[in-house]
């Protein structure tokens, strides 16, 4: 029960968590950071239709609910992507600065920022991991970091790192557990004999090392489900990679069998794909830490 209350073991675990986010993408050969270059214009319109806008609206009013005010705050927006928080930011008053390092998403947050003034929304062409805080002189420079779902967060020390750069708050969302994929679950019994089983993620690992470190914070899991339909070639695909991720060498026989299953199933050729998992959101309150800053040094 001690090693509940210890942070560096929790650290460590952290570190050595082998079902994070990340590695998931590097077993499945994908570059975190180029994670989203071939899917950023379909990304883009996801995150700007009225599904997406409503989905963007809710964490928006959670914020403001929570205290968070935009306008004229500054807001450091890791992982901006195609700017589908960065824009109502900025739409809100905010003076957005947003990191992003794939270059197809860059220039469609470049078309998404044209109708700003210039300089509302400066665009950092950098991996988030490769800046130097210190350099860069974000040291608490910003009123809000926000981070949605970005694989930058890999341990306690990429936590740190994000945490150096607010002033009063600091906004995480991440998986709470692995997500359910539908498709998974008809193909997994199929390459396997086993049902497919989602795990826990590294959500909780962060807030449980929140707790220890005496931050103040509020916090909030949901379960969101979302269907599309692709054909049956792209759904191969991406099954392929799933697998990867999962530890399964997508070998010539595995493929032939997908492939039988994808014909059977859905003789149409378009294949529907639910994908809901849970997600957890964390707002971290800077200025509550001034008033015990003298205690935990």
């Amino acid at each position: 029960m001690n090693d509940f209350f210890n942070e560096a073991i929790w650290e460590q675990a952290w570190k050595e968590h082998g079902d994070s986010v990340v590695n998931k993408m590097k077993k499945a050969g994908i570059e975190p950071a180029r994670a989203f270059d071939h899917k950023a214009r379909t990304f883009n319109e996801q995150s700007f239709n009225e599904e997406g806008k409503k989905r963007t609206s809710r964490i928006m009013n959670w914020l403001e609910g929570q205290g968070v005010q935009f306008d004229n705050a500054s807001v450091l927006d890791i992982g901006a992507a195609s700017g589908v928080f960065s824009v109502p930011f900025a739409e809100r008053g905010a003076d957005v600065t947003a990191v992003e390092s794939s270059q197809p998403l860059i220039d469609l947050l470049k078309e998404n920022i044209t109708n700003f003034p210039q300089d509302q929304v400066k665009i950092v062409p950098e991996r988030f991991e490769d800046i130097d805080v210190q350099a860069k002189g974000w040291s608490q420079a910003f009123d809000l970091v926000f981070l949605s779902m970005c694989p930058v967060i890999v341990d306690w020390q990429s936590v740190e790192k994000v945490l150096e750069c607010a002033r009063e708050f600091c906004y995480i969302s991440m998986p709470a557990g692995s997500t359910e994929i539908s498709l998974m679950n008809e193909i997994w019994p199929l390459i396997t004999d086993q049902p497919y089983r989602s795990k826990h993620m590294e959500f909780g690992y962060l807030l449980h090392l929140l707790y220890l470190k005496g931050y103040s914070y509020e916090s909030l899991v949901t379960r969101e489900t979302k269907t599309t339909e692709v054909s049956s070639e792209a759904a191969l695909q991406e099954i392929m990679n799933w697998l990867r991720g999962h530890g399964q060498v997508p070998d010539d026989q595995k493929r032939k069998l997908i492939t039988e299953y994808l014909e059977q199933a859905y003789p149409s050729g378009n294949v529907t794909i639910r994908q809901s998992g849970r997600y957890g959101k964390v707002l971290v309150r800077l200025q509550d830490e001034s008033m015990y800053s003298g205690e935990r040094m």
